[in-house]
């Protein structure tokens, strides 16, 4: 027992005497009416038999079995189980059973003991386990539209493993990456996904007992629509505006909310994407509109107020995902800043309460949900976006505090977030280790709080038992804090990169020292010390340690690049200049490959456009 560990630990996980055996020859038992519901789960514990004990049961239904109980006995009972996604797991000498009272319970079961006969082989620890979750929605969004497009392979792969941690809810995060029948000219070129892509994640989702929700922003964040001329006249401004962080930038971004040419395209949209889901939940988005009320709508604004504004059209947005009988879910950032609107939502809507940093005030906000009545969910990150490498210690204290607060206070569900703001330059794996922590605080807070990290991670996503990938992940994931500089949302390494010299200087930051770019050497050159020793019994073992090397030769050329930025005219700075030139390109090269390993080639341009950026510096 002291050696296994699963994710998430479950509820309640008693040792018994004795041990359970695997041999062959035995069968598994479908004790259900009708069987047929429960074949999903069992030849999924049939495919992880013959892989790691290399054994083959047969699946066999309880009507041609009789009394025999078989190797494992799969049993839905509606007395003894009464959380529709519980179950129970009882390994003995003689016999193994899971006990649920539903499909979906049973599948959780399955899950939970596929993990211990990857641990343990052919001889089981006796147990009785009792486990339900914390959160009845357990979820993760992906951003598909900044740049990455991932292949289906890629998706397909990642459903499975998110499943394995009892993840019951996928969105990808859409601007413009879907192909709409009505509207080409916005995804030509991006390599979207087709309507039939999405019926078959659909399908695959639903039969690992995950909800594909439609997710399209419709509000903010439609620059990839208002740059082309047949929406462009819907743009609040095409002009510069004025952003809460202190930067400007160039519009168009976000529909204007009182031009009803806005509300119309939405509808269109909305006809185009949702037939292909089958969830009735539809997430609208309709975060961060910062430049509503600086342009087309800003008398609207000074005369009803920018809440009052944003307010009326989410109600029109509202009306037509009703009309499309969808309950709708939308981002919280504007609305949460009026608090006195809160209780004009319908009692049918569900907000999405986010935020990425380890102190956003989640235990601030949460309560004001609850007061006003609304369903709402907690969405914490992985941090991985802007950072290159993730940062491992914001990510954990986010996650948990999100995980904590919103149990407290009634959220009906968590949402992990994953994006890929400005050119999408981290590799998925870096994204595991935020999935890892926050599957497990979701499923049950008070047994996963204190969770190994690493050892999941190492485990679970990696498939590394000698621990090495797990370890890697979290300190290369931790040297966003050796340079000494906090960034919100984001590292400054990865700025670094992302800006010209000038650029940098011109931000209040403070650019680090010498002292800490070579702090930050020697951590990145510690942190992969350990990769030779890795073991991964992954399909891709291969590229994962490739796309961990390479994070970290991203790193160390974000280290050189800011020692040239803190004394770019330094003796011998122009043969500097070359060198880090040429790794660039080398660099860009590399990661023109790895993106295509996984991705399609939609967006790859844009995404290298940002590192070719910085080359400026070096052609002086």
């Amino acid at each position: 027992m002291e050696t296994l560990a699963l994710l998430p630990r479950p509820r309640s996980c008693t040792p018994t005497p004795g041990r359970h055996t695997l041999t062959s020859q035995q069968h598994i038992l479908l004790q259900s009416e009708p069987a047929a519901d429960l074949v999903g789960a069992a030849q999924r514990l049939q495919a992880a038999l013959l892989d790691h004990a290399g054994i083959v049961w047969d699946i066999a239904a309880a009507s041609v079995m009789g009394e025999n109980p078989g190797g494992a006995c799969l049993r839905i009972t509606h007395d003894r189980i009464k959380h529709d996604q519980g179950y129970e797991l009882r390994i003995e000498p003689q016999q193994i059973v899971i006990e649920a009272s539903t499909s979906t319970g049973m599948f959780y079961g399955v899950c939970t003991l596929i993990q211990i006969v990857e641990q343990a082989g052919m001889q089981l620890p006796c147990l009785h386990i009792v486990d339900w979750p914390d959160y009845p929605v357990r979820g993760v969004m992906l951003d598909v539209s900044r740049d990455k497009v991932p292949s289906m392979t890629t998706l397909l792969e990642l459903v499975d493993m998110l499943a394995s941690w009892k993840i019951n809810q996928l969105q990808l995060y859409t601007e413009h990456t879907f192909a709409y029948r009505n509207h080409p000219a916005v995804w030509a070129n991006s390599s979207p996904f087709t309507g039939e892509e999405i019926r078959l994640l659909d399908l695959y989702c639903r039969e690992r007992h995950i909800e594909l929700v439609p997710n399209q922003n419709t509000f903010g964040h439609m620059t990839r629509w208002l740059m082309h001329p047949p929406y462009a006249a819907l743009a609040e401004t095409h002009d510069t505006f004025n952003t809460p962080w202190g930067i400007t930038m160039q519009g168009p971004f976000s529909l204007c909310p009182i031009d009803p040419g806005s509300l119309a395209l939405v509808e269109s949209v909305f006809d185009d994407l949702l037939p292909y889901f089958s969830s009735r939940l539809f997430n609208v988005g309709c975060d961060e509109t910062i430049d509503v009320g600086q342009g087309r709508s800003r008398t609207a604004v000074a005369e009803r107020g920018a809440g009052r504004v944003y307010l009326d059209y989410l109600l029109k947005v509202y009306e037509a995902v009703k009309r499309r009988d969808r309950v709708m879910q939308f981002w919280g950032d504007i609305i949460v800043q009026y608090p006195e609107l809160l209780p004009e939502l319908p009692r049918d809507i569900l907000a999405l309460e986010w935020g990425y940093e380890a102190d956003h005030p989640f235990a601030a906000t949460c309560p004001q949900y609850a007061a006003s009545g609304l369903q709402f969910y907690v969405c914490p990150g992985t941090s991985s976006w802007c950072s290159l490498a993730g940062r491992t210690d914001n990510a954990v204290e986010n996650l948990r505090s999100a995980a904590s607060s919103g149990l407290r206070n009634g959220a009906a569900g968590y949402l992990i977030t994953d994006w890929g703001d400005r050119g999408h330059w981290q590799m998925l794996p870096v994204s595991y280790l935020g999935f890892v922590a926050g599957a497990a605080y979701a499923w049950a807070w008070n047994e996963n709080k204190e969770l190994d990290i690493a050892q999941a991670v190492s485990i679970h996503a990696f498939r590394d038992p000698t621990g090495t990938m797990g370890r890697v992940a979290v300190e290369l994931g931790n040297v966003y804090q050796v340079p000494g500089l906090a960034v919100h949302n984001g590292s400054m390494l990865f700025w670094v990169l992302q800006l010209t010299f000038d650029e940098l200087h011109e931000r209040s930051w403070q650019i680090p020292t010498v002292e800490s770019f070579s702090a930050a050497l020697a951590a990145i050159d510690e942190a992969v010390r350990p990769l030779s020793k890795a073991r991964m019994e992954r399909r891709d073992a291969s590229l994962v340690l490739r796309e961990w090397e390479f994070t970290a030769q991203l790193m160390r050329h974000a280290c050189r690049r800011g020692l040239l930025a803190i004394a770019p005219s330094q003796p011998g700075s122009a043969a500097t200049r070359r060198e880090l030139d040429h790794e660039l390109q080398q660099i860009i090269q590399e990661y023109q490959k790895l993106w295509l390993a996984r991705n399609r080639p939609g967006g790859l341009t844009e995404s290298v456009a940002r590192f070719e950026h910085g080359r400026i510096d070096y052609q002086l």
